[in-house]
């Protein structure tokens, strides 16, 4: 039995179909009730108290293990969740960390996440670390704006990163946990292009065929409106990320075609699948 955390999310979601579709038995986490494919089990849980995660845990192989944005703060102990599955008999563990582990190793909830991974790797399980850069459904942010308004409220208008297809996480994770051939693998996950955010609202209103207008935000406007979701850390660490790229954190990744064989999907394929969420 494989485990997946997040599993209502943009990642979990496809991860549990991929996984389901090849056959495995999968437990889907996640902190509330939620529909499921028919034949995945569904167990509720908060990662921030991880004995909860032990019914779920009970009999399972792996573990695909994403933290939730208040787990990145600095009182957060997401170790435990190692802990408890090295206790519970797990054999190997999928985390997915972030590319500013490698890009920006002194920001507050990189270093956290570090620490996490050096945990994952002194655990004595099997193991592969994936380090996704931005998400292409960040985007999803300006869905309510686009709708109602037609316009896309963003920082850093005209600085972009190569932003990752989601469903391109979650099918690398499937491999990961499917395939031993990536234990011990850290995988740096990109899309094909660096895309800046007014691109990304030209790509949306090419795909709606209606105008789209671009507002840019201050950075102290932006980490406003991130807060609501994140740490104040989480925010800081990300806004110094977009707002001046590294050459790294411009690079596009091999990882994804060599995991899969194949290109990453562009925003371009993002956005046609999702739509409907804009409309």
């Amino acid at each position: 039995m494989i485990v997946v955390t997040g599993a209502t999310g943009n990642i979990g979601r496809p991860l549990t179909q991929a996984l389901f579709k090849a056959g495995e038995q999968v437990t889907a986490v996640s902190r509330h009730a939620a529909a499921v494919p028919e034949g995945v089990r569904h167990v509720t849980a908060d990662l921030a108290e991880p004995a909860g995660l032990a019914p779920a845990l009970d009999g399972a192989k792996s573990l695909f293990l994403l933290l939730s944005g208040d787990l990145h703060a600095p009182e957060a102990r997401p170790g435990d969740i190692i802990d408890l599955a090295a206790a519970q008999g797990v054999g190997k563990v999928v985390l997915l960390s972030s590319q500013g582990v490698a890009t920006r190793p002194h920001g507050t909830t990189r270093i956290a996440m570090r620490a996490l991974e050096d945990k994952l790797r002194a655990s004595g399980l099997d193991w592969a670390v994936l380090r996704p850069g931005g998400f292409a459904s960040n985007a999803l942010a300006w869905a309510e704006s686009i709708r109602t308004e037609g316009t896309v409220a963003a920082p850093f208008g005209d600085t972009g990163v190569p932003v990752v297809d989601p469903l391109d996480i979650a099918e690398v994770a499937a491999a990961c946990l499917l395939e031993n051939r990536h234990a011990g693998a850290v995988h740096t996950l990109t899309g094909p292009e660096v895309i800046t955010p007014r691109e990304q609202a030209e790509t949306i209103a090419a795909a709606l065929g209606t105008p789209v207008r671009f507002h840019e935000l201050t950075r102290a406007e932006a980490k406003a409106g991130m807060v609501r979701a994140v740490p104040a850390e989480l925010a800081d660490d990300t806004l110094d990320i977009i707002s001046a790229p590294t050459q790294e954190e411009l690079s596009i990744s091999p990882d994804v075609e060599r995991v899969l064989g194949r290109a990453p999907h562009s925003f371009g394929d993002w956005v046609a699948r999702n739509i409907a969420a804009f409309r």
